[in-house]
C-alpha cells in the first residue's frame, strides 16, 4: 500500500500501483496501473483492487494522498522521468476519479506524504526528481495550498530537509504533526559520505514555515 484514507462514509480507501508483474498475465511487466481498494469493516478485509489511473505517456506510480472538503486528491510519481509528477481527483468521495494532469516542477518527486497544517495549508514529503531540479535525489518538503496543487502552482516554500549523496536512494518519508505544532519527518537515505544509509528524523515548527 502506498496510502490509505478514512472516507465521508466510513470505508477506508487504500491506493498501490502494479506494473504487470503480480496482477497481470504471465507474472511480466505490462506497465503500470494505480489501483484502489476498499474495507467497510476497519481492514478486517478487503475488495477485489479495481484500476483507477492508467497512463499511455509514462509511469504513474506510488500514490499519496489529501483532502480538502469532498475533494480528494491523489499526488503520484511519474516514473518514466520524463514528465512531471501528477495528480488525479475525486470529487464523489473516491468513487471515480479524474485523467491524470501535470504537477507544479515544485511537486515533481517520489513518494508524496501528505500532512496538513493547523493554518489549512499542507507540508508534503517527497524525494526531488525534478527534471531540472538543483536538488535532484534529495529529501525535500514543500509547503502549499490544496488550491496549488489542482492548478499546477508552485506553492509558498521549498525546503532540502537533508542532502542525500549516493544517487536518489531515500526518502521512504513519515510525518507525524505533534500537539505543539512540531513536524516530525522521518526517513532513511544516504546521509554520511561513504557510510550505509540510515534513518534520520527531522523536527521543525509551523511557525518557521514562512513565506
Amino acid at each position: 500500500m502506498a496510502d490509505h484514507l478514512r472516507m465521508r462514509d466510513g470505508r477506508t480507501c487504500a491506493w498501490f500501483h502494479d506494473d504487470g508483474r503480480f496482477f497481470g498475465a504471465g507474472g511480466r511487466w505490462s506497465g503500470f496501473v494505480v489501483y484502489q481498494t476498499e474495507s467497510t469493516d476497519g481492514g478486517e478485509s478487503w475488495a477485489r483492487p479495481r484500476p483507477i489511473a492508467r497512463w499511455p505517456h509514462g509511469h504513474l506510480c506510488e500514490p499519496g494522498v489529501t483532502r480538502m472538503g469532498d475533494r480528494v486528491a491523489l499526488l503520484l510519481r511519474e516514473n518514466s522521468r520524463t514528465r512531471n509528477s501528477q495528480v488525479i481527483v475525486s470529487d464523489d468521495d473516491a468513487r471515480s476519479w479524474s485523467a491524470p494532469r501535470p504537477l507544479a516542477g515544485a511537486l515533481t518527486g517520489d513518494r508524496h506524504q501528505i500532512l496538513e497544517l493547523p493554518d489549512g495549508r499542507l507540508f508534503v514529503s517527497f524525494r526531488d526528481t525534478g527534471l531540472d531540479s538543483p536538488r535532484w535525489g534529495d529529501w525535500v518538503a514543500w509547503v502549499g495550498t490544496f488550491d496549488d496543487i489542482l492548478s499546477g502552482g508552485q506553492g509558498q516554500l521549498r525546503l532540502r530537509l537533508m542532502d542525500n549523496l549516493e544517487r536518489a536512494d531515500c526518502a521512504y518519508p513519515a510525518l507525524e504533526l505533534l500537539a505543539d505544532g512540531t513536524i516530525v519527518a522521518t526517513t532513511y537515505g544516504h546521509w554520511t559520505d561513504g557510510a550505509e544509509p540510515w534513518i534520520a528524523s527531522v523536527r521543525l515548527h509551523v511557525s518557521e514555515l514562512v513565506p
